[in-house]
């Protein structure tokens, strides 16, 4: 049994175009790789296309229904975990905050004398017959030199500043370098 009479046409015929038109000669000569003028090798690939989208949409689903068999499952887990990322998330900003240093703003008073510049009480200083040379140390002891920085900014020996010291001590009644400079402000010796 022949093409003809299986399929009821001429096997010229099998390869014509949709619609009853004629392929064109090139088709026509090379008609066996050809479907409807597509290559057949094109019906191939776009099949498997296809099933390899279904199959793809197929795995997703499945997967998306595992996703919710386990969400179900492990609902309490979960809920138990976001609750615990908010609170260390809340944690971490909490500390953050309180830890920051805080800028404190200081306000503070700062004493201007008005009163005319300091004037030394000469009075004072003759009565306790205080020399220039004593009154200079002890200037120099009031700006809180040691004996040794004050003989070196005088030019004289460390022995010198002593005695000098001492018999200022002696004038002003005083026992100590710090009672001696408060002697010497409240009777208008120094600044």
């Amino acid at each position: 049994m022949g093409y003809a009479q299986r399929f009821g046409r001429s096997p010229e015929s099998r390869d014509a175009f949709i619609g009853g038109a004629e392929p064109p000669p090139h088709i026509r000569r090379h008609s066996r790789g050809f479907v409807a003028g597509f290559p057949k090798h094109y019906f191939v690939k776009k099949h498997i296309l296809i099933y390899g989208l279904l199959g793809g949409l197929l795995i997703a689903l499945l997967k998306l229904v595992e996703y919710r068999f386990l969400v179900v499952e492990h609902s309490i887990e979960i809920y138990g975990g976001l609750i615990a990322l908010v609170f260390a998330a809340l944690g971490i900003w909490l500390g953050l905050k309180l830890t920051k240093p805080k800028e404190v703003v200081v306000f503070k008073e700062v004493a201007l004398s008005t009163a005319a510049p300091f004037s030394l009480n000469e009075k004072s200083r003759r009565e306790l017959t205080i020399t220039r040379r004593e009154l200079e140390i002890l200037e120099l002891i009031a700006s809180g030199m040691s004996n040794r920085e004050i003989a070196e900014k005088l030019f004289v020996s460390e022995n010198t500043v002593k005695t000098h010291s001492s018999r200022l001590f002696d004038k002003l009644g005083a026992k100590r370098r710090t009672q001696a400079v408060q002697l010497g402000k409240e009777r208008g010796l120094i600044p």
